[in-house]
C-alpha cells in the first residue's frame, strides 16, 4: 500500500499545505498510524484506499494547524513580555505541549462545559454568573466543571491525550 499510495499523498498533502517537507513528515505519520492501528478491513478498490488515506491524512493536517495557531498565539505572548521574563526554550516547549493537551481536552466537552471550563479557570467567573450567560442551572456548572476536571485527570494519569 505505502509504495503504491505514497506519493499521490505526499502530492495531495502539498497541494493541500503548501509546504513539501510538512506534506512528506504528514504522509509518513499517516502510514505510520495505519501500522500501528491497522484497517479492520481490507479496501476493495484504489479509491476507497484513498478516500481513507485521505481521510486520516486530513485529521493530521488539522491537528497540525491547531498546533501552528497554539505556538503563534504562545509566540504573541511572549513577544509582549520583557525580555528577561520569556521563558526559556524548553519551558516553551513545555507550554505549548500543556496547551495542545487542553486544547483537545476541551474538544471532548460539549461547547457549555468546555466554555463553563473556560470561564471559571482561565477568566475567574463566578459559577452563578456562568450559569447566567450559559442560560443553565448552577448545579449544570458544577457538572461541566466536574466533567472537565475529569478529563483533566484522564490527561494527568496518561489516559487520555
Amino acid at each position: 500500500m505505502y509504495s503504491d499510495h505514497h506519493g499521490w499523498l505526499k502530492s495531495w498533502l502539498h497541494r493541500r499545505l503548501g509546504n513539501a517537507a510538512d506534506a512528506a513528515d504528514l504522509a509518513q505519520d499517516t502510514f505510520i498510524r495505519l501500522l500501528v492501528k491497522p484497517a479492520s478491513r481490507g479496501f476493495a478498490s484504489v479509491a476507497e484506499t484513498r478516500a481513507y488515506l485521505r481521510t486520516a491524512a486530513n485529521g493530521l493536517c488539522i491537528d497540525l494547524w491547531r498546533r501552528r495557531e497554539i505556538e503563534q498565539a504562545w509566540l504573541q505572548t511572549l513577544a509582549a513580555l520583557p525580555e528577561p521574563v520569556a521563558p526559556s526554550p524548553e519551558h516553551q516547549a513545555i507550554v505549548i505541549e500543556a496547551l495542545m493537551e487542553v486544547g483537545s481536552m476541551l474538544s471532548r466537552l460539549s461547547e457549555k462545559a468546555a466554555r463553563a471550563f473556560i470561564l471559571a479557570q482561565v477568566e475567574g467567573v463566578g459559577y452563578r454568573d456562568i450559569a447566567a450567560e450559559l442560560g443553565v442551572s448552577e448545579r449544570m456548572v458544577k457538572k461541566y466543571i466536574a466533567q472537565a476536571m475529569l478529563q483533566c485527570a484522564l490527561i494527568e494519569a496518561g489516559l487520555a491525550g
